[in-house]
């Protein structure tokens, strides 16, 4: 097979926000005990975070990571996650089933933010809860005044203000596995009136309000249009959620749902301007794409779980080499939408449906999906560019003429052209043709591959490095081979 990619230097889609390269930690399962945080664990700090974990976030190079939750915050109280550690009250968890001890919360969580070079989005609970501690969080999260909620936050040992800058009003209110789930109407007055309160507190702040919980819902386009109605001029961004999965063990039509996730963007960016041209707003409300992966592997077994347990292991998704490959077709497919995406979250980072997987007491590695997200975080940010790209396609189901080959292309602020590309095939390597216009003199010099001989191989505690990465042999023919993740940097 053969494909050729052509690319012109000024064909911009949109300078990327780094934030498109966050995630998501929320208090479930082991992604904070036994994930971020496990004080009795050999490399733990000072504070009981485990240093090799740190030490793998920062490799992805994650700017900014959404916290507590999830459906963990519409039953959460967030003073429970805040002053002296032996007075905080152990309880039900509802969302999930489990008991949480809240050792740890975003005092804590601010912190460990801060040792990953990373930023909070911090989620607030329109659940159980409403305006009134949503605008006393902001307070004590940002503010520097003589009252009450900033005083307490020093007198819990912060002097400076922790200097959270994007917040998500609630979360998924409209799902009925939601703790205390919303009607469009109900969820878009709360919105409105929580968003200017906050704002009020600390005006800086951006805000996402929430979205449909996917395309599937039945309430989805008019719960986004009266979300948009009631509160456009008071917010920044809406989300989107949109998870990923192969339960009929069918590989090509699994690698083609990336062009679903394109058709949810793109409608959605249609019912935004909708609202704009009703409203004549200056305002362009663009998308938080703040919860997105691959996500079926550990249904089954979590439907099995025994309930209140403490971090109980769920959503432990493990990664083989076709999640790793769709992974990397969303991945393109957020750069492809960079003029409306300009935050999305990995859901999640650690324990919980992660690219970083843990043992306690033991070692943690790197699982698949790792990997396209370390070269498009570490690679994929400057000016992407759309690309024109002419190979073989493929049926199936309902959808035409998917493309073996999915790419895009980033100008980055070195001025390197960096080439993703995911060859759909899974049988034959294609032959790849790059036709740059206006880089004159470039000319590949580094081409990574993650593939293998089987779809289904994963990495594990046991073999952590079965599906990793290689560096091919630079030549004048760039061969992407069948059933691979590529990254194709060319410069002068």
């Amino acid at each position: 097979m053969k494909a050729k990619i052509s690319i012109n230097k000024n064909s911009v889609i949109s300078k990327i926000d780094d934030r498109i390269f966050g995630s998501f930690i929320e208090q479930l399962g082991r992604a904070v005990y036994g994930g971020i945080y496990e004080p009795g664990h050999s490399t733990a700090d000072d504070m009981g975070f485990r240093k090799d974990v740190m030490d793998m976030v920062k490799d992805l190079n994650v700017p900014i990571v959404r916290y507590p939750g999830g459906n963990f915050v519409s039953g959460y109280n967030w003073e429970d996650g805040t002053g002296d550690r032996s007075k905080r009250p152990r309880k039900l968890e509802l969302a999930w089933g489990s008991i949480e001890t809240n050792e740890v919360g975003i005092d804590e969580f601010q912190e460990w933010a801060k040792r990953v070079n990373s930023e909070v989005m911090m989620a607030v609970n329109l659940g159980t809860r409403g305006p009134d501690d949503a605008r006393n969080l902001v307070e004590y999260c940002n503010s520097d005044t003589d009252t009450y909620y900033a005083n307490m936050r020093r007198k819990n040992g912060f002097d400076k203000p922790f200097g959270i800058k994007v917040w998500c009003l609630g979360n998924e209110m409209d799902g009925n596995w939601q703790i205390c789930s919303k009607t469009p109407q109900e969820y878009a007055r709360t919105a409105c009136e929580t968003a200017k309160i906050m704002k009020w507190v600390d005006p800086s702040i951006e805000l996402v309000a929430c979205g449909s919980s996917g395309m599937h819902m039945p309430t989805w386009g008019e719960w986004e249009r009266t979300v948009l109605r009631e509160a456009y001029e008071h917010i920044d961004y809406i989300s989107l959620h949109s998870y990923y999965g192969n339960k009929a063990d069918n590989t090509p039509d699994f690698l083609a749902q990336s062009i679903d996730m394109d058709n949810f963007i793109k409608k959605s960016s249609e019912m935004c301007d909708e609202i704009k041209a009703e409203k004549g707003s200056d305002k362009t409300i663009n998308f938080s794409f703040d919860e997105w992966n691959v996500w079926f592997h550990s249904n089954e077994q979590d439907s099995k779980m025994e309930k209140w347990q403490i971090a109980p292991p769920l959503l432990e998704d493990i990664y083989n080499l076709e999640d790793a490959l769709v992974v990397g077709c969303l991945l393109i497919t957020l750069l492809r939408n960079s003029d409306r995406v300009k935050i999305a979250c990995l859901a999640q980072l650690v324990n919980v449906i992660a690219p970083i997987m843990t043992k306690t007491g033991g070692p943690a590695w790197a699982q698949t999906i790792f990997y396209p997200f370390l070269h498009c975080s570490r690679h994929g940010r400057g000016n992407a560019l759309s690309v024109q790209c002419n190979c073989d396609t493929y049926d199936v189901g309902d959808r035409k003429n998917v493309p073996y080959i999915e790419s895009i292309a980033v100008e980055n602020e070195n001025n390197e052209l960096t080439v993703f590309a995911v060859n759909r095939s899974l049988d034959t390597e294609c032959e790849l043709e790059l036709d740059i216009d206006g880089f004159e003199g470039y000319k590949v010099v580094r081409h990574t591959i993650l593939t293998g001989d089987d779809v289904k191989m994963c990495n594990t505690l046991e073999e952590p490095n079965a599906v990793v990465p290689y560096e091919a042999e630079v030549s004048d023919k760039t061969v992407l081979p069948a059933k691979s993740w590529n990254m194709i940097i060319l410069d002068k």
